[in-house]
């Protein structure tokens, strides 16, 4: 996956740097700017055009609110997630409709960070791997409320289980393909059950698939962990 070039809008210095310290802990994105208000904010984002903004709301010369209808005028492909202590309702409903990633509630601490970071991450992995698209994509790239809370059994389709599923997990390797058939072997099942359940995970962005040509005959599919 390409790095991700992030932008930190925060007005108290101290409070950006502990921010940066957050982003930093995640190989995959680089924080290439830090504003301390929103005519900042709106300069770095012109000359720099990121990927990734985390934006406080409370700013010394705007709302960081306000600025969302210029920033996706400006940057209309960039993910924002805002970070602040407002727990205002107007803020938050305003942030749904421009399609703001994550609301973040201070104090932010680090592992509610990371796993919000670790989903946002996987999400864009999914994007990248995936050419098509199901239902199942579907859920996890636009889930709401419910969805999070829904338990794995009603998000499952018809003909997978849950256990069988772990199973198949247990056995992927990230640097070593395995293909319908090993799966199979090792967890008890057939080789059809067994790739049944391998193209479910690359429909949630958990496994890809790649074709190896032997010395003679039809290329193998070959099937990978993707790392989280």
């Amino acid at each position: 996956m390409d790095i991700i070039k992030a932008v930190i809008a925060e007005d108290d210095f101290r409070v950006a740097h502990i921010h940066e310290k957050f982003l930093d802990a995640f190989h995959e994105i680089k924080v290439i700017g830090k504003a301390l208000n929103a005519t900042e904010t709106m300069k770095i984002l012109k000359e720099k055009q990121p990927d990734l903004l985390l934006l406080d709301i409370y700013m010394p010369d705007r709302i960081g609110t306000d600025l969302l209808a210029d920033i996706r005028q400006l940057c209309p492909h960039i993910d924002i997630m805002i970070i602040t202590a407002a727990a205002d309702k107007a803020f938050l409903e305003k942030a749904l409709r421009y399609g703001v990633d994550h609301y973040f509630i201070k104090p932010v601490t680090m592992e509610h960070f990371q796993r919000v970071i670790e989903d946002y991450l996987k999400n864009r992995r999914i994007l990248q791997s995936n050419t098509g698209i199901n239902q199942a994509l579907a859920d996890r790239l636009f889930r709401r409320g419910f969805l999070q809370n829904a338990t794995k059994e009603t998000v499952l389709p018809k003909g997978i289980d849950e256990l069988t599923l772990e199973k198949v997990k247990s056995v992927l390797q990230s640097d070593e393909g395995l293909s319908a058939e090993q799966v199979g072997h090792l967890i008890g099942t057939s080789r059809t059950t067994a790739r049944r359940y391998l193209e479910y995970l690359i429909s949630v962005g958990e496994c890809k698939a790649e074709s190896v040509y032997g010395l003679v005959g039809r290329p193998e599919r070959k099937y990978y962990k993707i790392p989280l």
